[in-house]
């Protein structure tokens, strides 16, 4: 069996689970199991991204996905974990997830959809070089100011 692909997916109880699909390239036949989230068991012969993470990925800039897919996969071999999912291309690579201010949460949906994701990873980024386990107003200003020259006048 060669795995196809892998969906992510909220149970029954909302827990987290993956839908995941493969064929038998001798015969064709095609089969799907619903797992707990994480728990591969052998279903997953090699290193895939979830539907939901490829089309992050799918959104991004081509010179930014291609830096952020060799990026996330080295980490995620670094980890011995075979599958990427959609909070896995979000995580800072140093394996914590960075909290976000509830008014930054708001700034960032204010932000053009064709740069949201990449202001998102520059920001996580930003704050996990500097050990910082949040994302600030004052981060989001100097990171603005950074890249486009417009952070907020002092």
């Amino acid at each position: 069996m060669h795995t196809e692909g892998i969906e992510e997916r909220a149970g029954e109880s909302g827990a987290p689970q993956w839908f995941i699909r493969s064929e038998c390239k001798g015969c064709g036949l095609k089969i799907g199991i619903d797992v707990p989230e994480g728990q591969t068991q052998g279903l997953v012969d090699r290193m895939l991204w979830t539907d939901e993470a490829l089309h992050r990925l799918d959104r991004m800039p081509p010179y930014m996905a291609a830096l952020v897919r060799e990026d996330v996969e080295q980490d995620v071999r670094q980890r011995g974990f075979p599958v990427v999912t959609y909070d896995t291309l979000l995580r800072p690579r140093i394996g914590e997830r960075i909290e976000w201010e509830p008014e930054t949460e708001q700034r960032l949906e204010r932000v053009p959809a064709p740069v949201r994701a990449m202001a998102r990873i520059e920001l996580e980024r930003t704050a996990a070089d500097r050990g910082m386990s949040r994302i600030t107003v004052a981060l989001m200003e100097e990171v603005k100011a950074k890249y486009f020259g417009m952070g907020a006048a002092k």
